[in-house]
């Protein structure tokens, strides 16, 4: 167990300490506050907190130990009501109780580096749908570690999980948090998931989690009017309470100017990094946390500032971490450093590569497949760095929200055709071989079918089946990472698409990084429905 000596509270939430626990809680508005819980038969009388300055209540409860549950019982005026530790490690369920967690972890000898940043090949992962062993559960961290093989097989170095914060019900996507410090039940908590990553470690992947600060909720959210406060019938201390609270998934936009809400993010994003040794946070919809609609001048410049605090202390408490940014408006501030102005991600995910990509490859005929457009999404890049875009064909809201699988798109019902696989592979081949970070979505390397949804498990029997694209791929990977000293180019940020035939649809680009034996790469594209014969492309130099 973790154990420090507490001279006061200290933290917040539940810090276990040598005398006991230490809680505290933030209720501005509230007249009193109550520990609730095992270790006082659940008496609203028996802990009453300490009001400090600024809002906060805490109490000492000597006795306390990891593994019971508690809340807070709050009263504001004539109303008292019970409610989750904003602060949670781990609660029973989205709408249950909150647990004392011990933190401390056996890491082992886990001194993982993740690969540089223009090396990495990323491996987008829904824990829930990637291995699912009880067909009446979601699949959970350890079922995921049982097709680590696959990964490697495959050649991966990162893998990305979509959000494992404690969610309503056991079904979701995961950006929908309830309790944002908690880790989901129903994937295992907080311990399978330091587990899970230990494991990663020790395979060669590098974790990178989403998180979702742009809204909470908005289900099962004991945050909403935590206190008893509001205004204009919004969400109290910790959410807007004006025309900023507007998001497209309901009114529960965070109040990125409150010192304390500032406070409360930051401290969640540090969490994972210290805690539980990601490698990198990739940040859902910033242009929501930029913007209130996410697209014109309604700009929320605490977001900014916010993301920059964040992103700037991360990256000095771990150099080389990698912070992405799902924004998709093509705005090269994002990627720049903050003390440029910039909101310092190290990447943003490239809508100018993938939107493009899918429409030539989608296109029914070949006729109207545009070769221009495939070279400008090659070209792109943000601020003269390649590897400030993560490029990919296909992602969890590229494959879902009326949209489908590349080759279920090509072929609607039967993306097991010949025509479909081939496109489909085309299209991850260019995100493969072209400048950027790439990005596969879970089940892509056999040609998983439909559209993303989160009852419906991967088919692994594809990956038997496909087993020669599987091999595809992981060689590809293996180029692209240039595992046998043959394919440095794939590495480097130049790229030159000296060839563009829109009439026979061929393209042809040279990759480099400094050039010569072993690094100079050519790579060839056909994106017509039949073979080249004595077709001349030419090399763009000798050698």
């Amino acid at each position: 167990m973790s154990v420090r000596v507490c001279d006061k509270v200290a933290g917040m939430g539940a810090v276990i300490c040598e005398q006991g626990v230490a809680f505290r809680v933030w209720a501005p508005n509230a007249d009193s506050v109550s520990l609730i819980g095992d270790f006082n038969d659940w008496s609203t009388e028996a802990s009453p907190m300490e009001a400090e300055e600024n809002g906060y209540w805490s109490v000492m409860i000597e006795g306390a130990k990891a593994g019971e549950e508690y809340k807070f019982y709050i009263t504001n005026g004539e109303k008292s009501f019970e409610r989750i530790d904003p602060y949670s490690r781990e609660v029973t369920n989205s709408v249950g109780n909150s647990i004392i967690h011990d933190p401390a972890f056996d890491w082992g000898e886990d001194n993982f580096q993740m690969a540089n940043h223009n090396e990495l090949v990323i491996y987008e992962m829904h824990i829930g749908t990637y291995h699912r062993v009880d067909q009446d559960a979601p699949g959970d961290f350890f079922d995921a570690i049982e097709k680590f093989n696959h990964l490697k097989k495959l050649g991966i170095n990162a893998i990305e999980i979509m959000p494992v914060a404690e969610f309503a019900g056991d079904w979701s996507w995961g950006y929908n948090p309830a309790h944002i410090f908690a880790v989901e039940q129903a994937y295992g908590g907080p311990d399978a998931l330091k587990r899970f990553i230990r494991r990663a470690h020790k395979e060669g992947f590098a974790v990178i989690l989403d998180v979702v600060y742009n809204h909470f909720g908005p289900s099962d959210l004991d945050l909403w009017q935590f206190d008893g406060w509001s205004e204009n019938d919004k969400g109290g201390i910790y959410f807007y309470n004006d025309w900023k609270s507007t998001t497209p998934w309901g009114e529960t936009r965070p109040d990125y100017g409150r010192p304390e809400v500032r406070q409360f993010i930051y401290d969640n994003a540090k969490m994972w990094v210290e805690e539980y040794h990601v490698d990198g946070l990739r940040y859902d919809m910033t242009a929501y946390i930029r913007k209130v609609n996410g697209i014109d001048a309604s700009d929320i410049p605490e977001g900014w500032t916010l993301m920059q605090w964040i992103n700037q202390d991360l990256a000095a408490k771990l150099p080389g971490i990698l912070l992405v940014a799902e924004d998709l408006q093509g705005d090269s501030w994002l990627t720049r450093q903050a003390e440029e102005g910039g909101a310092g991600f190290s990447t943003q995910w490239d809508a100018h590569f993938v939107h493009p990509i899918r429409n030539v490859i989608q296109q029914p005929e070949d006729a109207h497949r545009d070769m221009g457009m495939i070279a400008e999404a090659l070209n792109y890049k943000y601020n003269n760095d390649a590897f400030q875009r993560v490029i990919y064909s296909e992602s969890h809201d590229e494959v879902a929200n009326g949209k489908a699988r590349v080759a279920e798109e090509v072929s609607p019902g039967a993306a097991d055709n010949y025509f479909a696989q081939k496109l489909s592979v085309l299209a991850a081949s260019m995100a493969l071989t072209a400048p950027g970070i790439p990005m596969l979505l879970q089940g892509q390397a056999f040609v998983e079918d439909r559209w993303f949804d989160d009852q419906d498990p991967l088919d692994w029997d594809r990956a038997k089946r496909f087993k020669g694209i599987v091999r595809l791929f992981g060689d590809l990977i293996s180029l692209r990472r240039n595992l046998n000293n043959v394919s440095r180019g794939l590495t480097g940020q130049h790229i030159n698409v000296h060839h563009v035939n829109n009439v026979d649809k061929v393209v042809a680009f040279h990759r480099w990084n400094e050039g010569g034996r072993g690094d100079d790469v050519i790579v060839l594209l056909n994106f017509t429905n039949e073979a080249k014969e004595n077709y001349q492309i030419g090399f763009p130099s000798e050698g």
